[in-house]
């Protein structure tokens, strides 16, 4: 740690809170961290081992205190550190290159919260290089990506990119790689039609094991028919999405297939999502949780009362408003009449679409589109009215962008704002996070499934039963889930 160790203990001793929020204190007897504040007896100095972050207390196998609850500790967003503010920096870098859109690093770091040269600063210590050469290695491997698998001009790629004009691309391209992307796309467009032969599309690798008829399982009994379809046998998902571009709505379709043997998905998209290809890269990698790591989380979900199924994952999403109105209408019924009353909001305020897929035939409505409609109407599709206030109330607040329903979302801040919500409350606000904004350690500790699980009425009693599966519980949620869907246990 940053921190003296003799010089923590005293602020410790003092119970000092300007250390709140940056110091936390494992407890080899006890096996709990604490808040430097807590009031609970102060431990012995041998005793101690100190951290500047939860994270890394969690990750030397200490559990947070039940009584100062480390997770309501000052600064709760990942700018506590400067390494999660460099990991922030990378992922907002990320996410503007898979978008196509312009960064700015001095807007980067005032939307962070911090000088343009601090940023630089903790992120040359984090990564080992400059910002600007990090955004310069995404857009060049996005760019990659693209003239390999795919057959879009180089124009085109060079846009998808994120750069300002071909010069600047191929400039950028021979420099670093020292060779031209029309080089390289001699080659990929021989890969290209090669793909298209066998059909095989882009490829997104995953690290094994994987739980992959686990994970289609999921997404089969959970099938909106015109929106989506899936076929177990043959590992493949197909659905129509809308995505939202500077240049306008996109609508398209995407088909997945699971190969298993190479542990690889390949990926086709229809060529009106072209322009938004590095963007759905990264959706379909967090729907299928394609980056996690098994080997950290079979570690923790071999604790859990069931067979270890190596490689299970957690079912993300192709769209974060989509995820919260299926969690909304999930409220207080069954998978099937969650389908139902889904089915019925597709086939009212879902947009027709044309696809080469006859099961395709309708996008999930649109934020916009469920804000602006009668509640009456939506009320006849059998909704109740308490879920007809809350998909309206969410849907208003996604279309104004005052939240934000995706990967790498504040997760404090949104659970905030999704409380806030009529109709919300906290096993939903869980949920959502879990799958729209990928939080691994999401808890819904009123969830009814869980408890039958368990064996126990108790939220209290499953939340402390679960502190053994931190920081992976939303993945122990999925698999207790699959483990009642799939009759494992009664």
């Amino acid at each position: 740690m940053s921190t003296d160790p003799d010089s923590a203990y005293l602020a410790l001793c003092a119970r000092d809170a300007r250390f709140d929020g940056r110091l936390f204190v494992g407890v080899t007897s006890t096996g709990v961290y604490c808040r430097p504040v807590c009031r609970v007896r102060t431990p012995r100095r041998e005793n101690c081992r100190f951290f500047d972050t939860r994270a890394q207390a969690e990750a030397a196998r200490f559990r947070p205190c039940m009584k100062c609850r480390p997770e309501i500790a000052p600064g709760l967003s990942q700018m506590d550190s400067s390494h999660s503010l460099a990991q922030a920096a990378a992922q907002r870098i990320e996410q503007a290159v898979q978008q196509g859109l312009p960064l700015a690093l001095p807007a980067l770091a005032a939307r962070l919260g911090v000088t343009d040269r601090h940023l630089r600063r903790i992120f040359q210590a984090c990564h080992g290089v400059a910002p600007h050469d990090y955004l310069s290695t995404q857009r060049l491997l996005l760019a990659k990506q693209l003239l390999t698998d795919t057959t879009q001009p180089v124009a085109q790629v060079a846009l998808a990119s994120g750069f300002e004009s071909l010069r600047r691309f191929n400039a950028a391209f021979a420099e670093r790689y020292r060779f031209s992307p029309t080089q390289l796309r001699r080659e990929g467009t021989a890969v290209a039609r090669q793909a298209a032969t066998e059909g095989s599309g882009l490829r997104l690798a995953w690290r094994p094991p994987m739980d992959v008829e686990g994970l289609v399982g999921h997404f089969e009994r959970r099938v909106i028919t015109g929106v989506e379809s899936v076929d177990v046998g043959s590992l493949t998902l197909r659905r129509t999405i809308g995505w939202p571009h500077h240049s306008g709505l996109l609508r398209g379709w995407l088909a997945m297939r699971f190969d298993p043997a190479r542990c690889e998905l390949r990926l086709h998209a229809s060529d009106s999502l072209a322009p938004a290809l590095g963007a759905l890269l990264q959706r379909v990698r967090h729907a299928f949780d394609l980056d996690a790591d098994p080997a950290q989380v079979d570690a923790v979900l071999a604790r859990l009362p069931l067979p270890l199924r190596p490689g299970h994952r957690l079912p993300g999403c192709f769209d974060g408003f989509e995820a919260a109105v299926r969690v909304i209408l999930g409220q207080q019924v069954t998978v099937k009449a969650a389908r139902t009353l889904l089915q019925r909001l597709v086939d009212r305020l879902g947009e027709p679409v044309e696809t080469p897929f006859p099961e395709l035939t309708r996008l999930f409505p649109t934020a916009e589109a469920i804000a602006a409609a009668d509640p009456a109407t939506i009320g006849l599709l059998g909704i109740v009215r308490q879920r007809v206030r809350a998909l309206q109330a969410l849907a208003a607040e996604v279309a104004a962008g005052r939240i934000v329903l995706e990967r790498g979302a504040p997760i404090e801040p949104t659970l905030q704002a999704l409380l806030a919500l009529p109709g919300i409350g906290d096993w939903t606000a869980q949920l959502i996070a879990m799958r729209a904004l990928a939080w691994p350690d999401a808890w819904p500790a009123s969830d009814i499934g869980l408890m039958n699980a368990l064996g126990s009425r108790d939220p209290k009693h499953i939340t402390g039963l679960a502190e053994d599966w931190r920081p992976w519980r939303a993945y122990a949620v999925m698999r207790l889930w699959h483990a009642i869907e799939t009759q494992e246990l009664p």
